[in-house]
């Protein structure tokens, strides 16, 4: 049988306990951000533009293909959700129309301006 040496034994400051002296942090600007957004009601706004500009493009509609194509390679009862999401969110997400990202950005940017951030 084995002996193993003690965690004592070895030469490091002792780990503080987390959860009795938790980190005092000041949010993130993004944090700060989406809390804005979410409060307004900004963040539900601009979801449903992107759902709209997304339909409207076709976008929808091509990501939909690409999910029957694969499921049909692989056959309907060898694929997960998790593995349509591994396969489809990379090209969903660089497929995404550069117009349509420039129209969100903007209205994140007027949102943010309004607030004087």
């Amino acid at each position: 049988m084995f002996h193993l040496k003690p965690k004592a034994l070895v030469n490091r400051p002792p780990t503080p306990d987390v959860l009795e002296n938790p980190p005092e942090r000041e949010p993130t600007l993004q944090e700060l951000i989406n809390v804005k957004l979410i409060e307004s009601g900004e963040k539900e706004r601009l979801m449903e533009l992107l759902r709209e500009r997304l339909v409207e493009c076709g976008w929808k509609d091509e990501m939909k293909a690409l999910c029957r194509a694969f499921v049909k390679k692989k056959g309907k009862n060898n694929v997960t959700v998790d593995d349509l999401v591994h396969v489809i969110t990379p090209k969903g997400r660089a497929s995404i129309p550069d117009s349509i990202k420039a129209e969100l950005l903007q209205r994140i940017r007027t949102f943010l301006v309004s607030l004087s951030l």
